[in-house]
């Protein structure tokens, strides 16, 4: 009776370790989601392309359709979601994106919460399977700078670490398509090979900025690896994401900063409201100091579909090249690769 009893009790704790085990598991993966940084479901077995080219591909932002359709070539068809002057901080998903989303056969978006108002979408696709990519995802959180508790999603303002995301994309779209793997990758490279041309160029531009006349005030706090990558201090009005507002104080100290440091000119960006631009201005006037508005950079996204300032390439390079003119630098007016159109 007795060692029917010690038989019994081995048996129950024998199952409290084992469940104990499990919940132990359950909870390291649980653990393992949560620290996601940019929300793209983890799938065990890669998923592979098994239809009819071309390839159907959803993105979102221009920066992100840009690379997709460069890499992927006449393998893919892209549909962009976010068109000219749209910012994809507030950008909330119609039913329209949602199906297209939905029949694509490959989603790819930026990440580290760029698109936060469809990041539910996003995660709720990778779940049901669908192959969900966020293009900054082997970054290595080392590069990345925080900022207001997250990481800064802007990374296409260093164009070293774009190169990175063009790589993750070839290699994402072998993965999914096996066939095209030579394609991509080739691609790839021969792309890289012009951001490291256009790198070189804003380096160049941005540089020869004399270092007294060196700042760039901007509407909103996307170029902090543009600043860092080119070295080029910023401020801005607003935070991180255009939906945080600018109050009276940051308004205020940043005129006064414009004054101390006698800044010749501050920028607007096409997809933010300039007003706070325009509140910046006449605050440097109430204080015996002019500055001009340099023009329209693009922060979050990119230019007219169809034209230079279109494409990744054309987008940087106008930033640089308008930045650099207006602030006392030497860069020709038609930029990096003599395209650029409007640039005074």
């Amino acid at each position: 009776m007795h060692e029917e009893s010690n038989r019994t009790s081995q048996s129950h704790a024998a199952s409290i370790r084992c469940w104990q085990s499990i919940a132990a598991l359950m909870v390291v993966g649980l653990i393992a989601l949560g620290c996601d940084r940019s929300a793209s479901p983890q799938q065990a077995e890669p998923a592979v392309f098994a239809g009819e080219l071309p390839i159907r591909v959803t993105s979102t932002c221009g920066m992100v359709t840009d690379i997709v359709g460069i890499v992927g070539g006449d393998r893919v068809e892209v549909t962009g979601l976010m068109g000219e002057g749209v910012d994809p901080h507030l950008y909330k998903p119609t039913r329209s994106d949602v199906a297209q989303l939905q029949q694509a056969d490959i989603v790819f978006y930026s990440g580290l919460m760029l698109e936060g108002r469809m990041s539910d979408t996003l995660v709720q696709l990778g779940r049901k399977g669908k192959p969900v990519y966020a293009v900054t995802e082997e970054i290595d959180e080392s590069f990345l700078t925080e900022i207001e508790g997250h990481w800064d999603p802007h990374v296409w303002m260093d164009v070293s670490a774009w190169g990175q995301c063009v790589e993750f994309v070839a290699e994402s779209l072998s993965r999914f398509d096996p066939p095209g793997a030579e394609q991509y990758r080739r691609r790839a490279k021969e792309y890289g090979a012009q951001l490291r041309e256009l790198d070189d160029y804003v380096h160049r531009v941005i540089g020869s900025i004399p270092p007294e006349q060196r700042y760039l005030i901007t509407a909103h706090d996307a170029f902090n690896y543009f600043s860092r990558a080119y070295d080029i201090p910023v401020r801005s009005i607003q935070g991180i994401s255009t939906e945080s507002e600018a109050g009276v104080d940051d308004v205020v100290q940043l005129v006064d900063f414009i004054v101390k440091n006698r800044v010749h000119a501050i920028f607007v960006e096409t997809s933010v409201p300039v007003k706070n631009v325009q509140a910046v201005v006449e605050g440097a006037a109430r204080k015996g100091w002019q500055v001009e508005i340099g023009g329209e950079l693009f922060s979050d996204a990119m230019g007219a579909g169809g034209t230079y300032e279109g494409t990744y390439i054309g987008m940087l390079d106008h930033n640089a090249t308008l930045i650099a003119r207006h602030l006392g630098g030497d860069a020709p007016a038609g930029g990096f690769q003599g395209k650029l159109s409007g640039v005074e």
